[in-house]
């Protein structure tokens, strides 16, 4: 107490050190990164947790280091195949490295935004409408892969893209739906023609086998009356060939000979 009392200028050099330290601390969050400059220079990452970035000597610039979500706003193009098309798209991106992210590029998030929108105009020309509604995952993948090669020096790592919505014109929208209708009709008729085969040859085969065998034809015509009267319940008068009627005597004398003999 003495000496600060005879040395107040001590008191005050110890308080502006405390101060100094304590407006010195710095907290980063565990998903968090600290870059900071000495002097205009890099000098090193921090965090997390708690560190110093002196002040007056050093500044920092903090970076998040969670997947971020990035929408791609709607863009019009030209397919392949010159059809007029719209399409929106979200990216999934991190940063790796956050010395790179400061470093190399002023805004990631603006960066990335906008090297999505360019890839995305690309890729839209380098693709059919129907490869565009038909393969919009394997087409997000391309854009996926074409977008982190141009962001990795950037300390960017893009995980994930993927197409929202495709818009085209309603012209185009009523010659696919007449396309989808014809498809729908075409299948139908296959069904049936093959259906019509193969009863076709169901009946070549009946056919093959009766004319084998003359009688089983008068039987399963008769087969047929029986039905035919027991469903309209009606008595029904049919003119029968002779041969069929001499080949019904035939059988009847035929059992009645076997049954005298028995």
């Amino acid at each position: 107490m003495e000496l600060v009392a005879t040395h107040p200028y001590l008191t005050i050099i110890v308080l502006v050190v405390l101060a100094y330290l304590i407006l010195s601390v710095r907290v980063a969050n565990q998903y968090e990164r600290s870059v900071v400059f000495r002097l205009g220079k890099f000098n090193r990452t921090a965090g997390p947790g708690l560190y110093l970035v002196w002040q007056f000597l050093e500044w920092q610039t903090k970076l998040d280091l969670r997947t971020i979500t990035a929408n791609v706003e709607q863009q019009e193009g030209i397919t392949r195949d010159n059809v007029p098309i719209k399409v929106d798209a979200v990216v999934w991106y991190r940063i790796v490295d956050p010395e790179l992210a400061v470093m190399e590029v002023k805004a990631v998030s603006n960066a990335v935004v906008q090297v999505s929108l360019t890839t995305l105009r690309a890729v839209l020309g380098q693709h059919t409408l129907d490869e565009i509604l038909k393969a919009q995952d394997t087409i997000a993948e391309v854009m996926q892969k074409a977008i982190d090669t141009t962001t990795e020096p950037w300390g960017v790592k893009v995980e994930l893209v993927q197409m929202k919505s495709v818009e085209i014109p309603p012209s185009m929208q009523r010659a696919l739906a007449q396309e989808a209708e014809a498809l729908r009709e075409k299948r139908a008729r296959l069904i049936k023609a093959e259906a019509e085969l193969d009863a076709a040859e169901q009946l070549r085969q009946a056919a093959e086998v009766i004319m084998q065998n003359p009688a089983g034809l008068e039987l399963r015509r008769m087969q047929m009356i029986t039905e035919v009267g027991a469903e309209q319940n009606t008595m029904t008068l049919v003119m029968m060939p002779s041969e069929f009627v001499s080949m019904a005597r035939g059988i009847s004398d035929a059992a009645k000979a076997m049954a005298a003999k028995g």
